[in-house]
C-alpha cells in the first residue's frame, strides 16, 4: 500500500469522523452517521480499505460519545469492519441490493445481538430503534450517492494510479 492510498483512506476516515459528530437520538451516545464514508471506501478503494474506515470510524464515534460501552466498543469496531468488508465484496460483485440488505440487517439488528447476552435483552431492545434509524439514513445515503460518486472517484483515483 503506497502513501497516496493511505492518504485517501485517511480522508475517508476524516469523513467518517464528521459523520460521527451527527448523532442519532438514542440512549447510547455512540450511534451516529459514520458508516456512509466506510461504505463508499469499500466500493471505491476496496473492501479492506472500507473495513479500516468502518472500524476506525466507529471508534471515533465512540470517543465523541464518551465511550458509553467502554471496551465493548472494540468488539463493535471489529464487527463493523467485517460487516463493511462483506458489503464491499457483495457490492463489487454486482450484488448491490444484497449488499444493502446485508448491511441494513447486520448493522441494525445482528451486530448488537452480543449485548443481549453480555448486558441484557432489555438493553438490546433499547439499542435497536436508534441503530435502525441511523442504519436507514446511512443506507439511503449510500443507495442514492454510491452510483453517482463511484465512477467519478474511481476515475480520479485510477487516473492517478492511486489504487493498484
Amino acid at each position: 500500500m503506497d502513501v497516496r492510498k493511505i492518504s485517501t483512506i485517511a480522508i475517508f476516515i476524516a469523513l467518517s469522523a464528521v459523520g460521527a459528530m451527527i448523532k442519532v437520538p438514542s440512549p447510547i451516545g455512540s450511534i451516529a452517521l459514520d458508516s456512509f464514508p466506510a461504505l463508499l471506501a469499500a466500493v471505491v478503494l476496496g473492501p479492506v480499505s472500507g473495513a479500516i474506515v468502518a472500524g476506525l470510524g466507529h471508534i471515533i464515534s465512540a470517543f465523541i460519545g464518551s465511550m458509553p460501552l467502554g471496551p465493548f466498543h472494540f468488539l463493535i469496531m471489529a464487527e463493523m469492519a467485517v460487516l463493511v468488508w462483506m458489503f464491499g465484496i457483495l457490492y463489487i460483485h454486482g450484488k448491490k441490493i444484497g449488499a444493502f440488505f446485508l448491511f441494513f440487517i447486520g448493522n441494525a439488528f445482528i451486530l448488537a445481538l452480543p449485548f443481549a447476552f453480555l448486558v441484557s435483552k432489555g438493553f438490546y431492545t433499547l439499542l435497536v430503534p436508534g441503530l435502525t434509524a441511523a442504519t436507514a439514513v446511512n443506507v439511503v445515503l449510500a443507495a442514492i450517492l454510491l452510483p453517482r460518486l463511484e465512477p467519478v472517484l474511481k476515475k480520479m483515483i485510477f487516473e492517478d494510479r492511486l489504487v493498484e
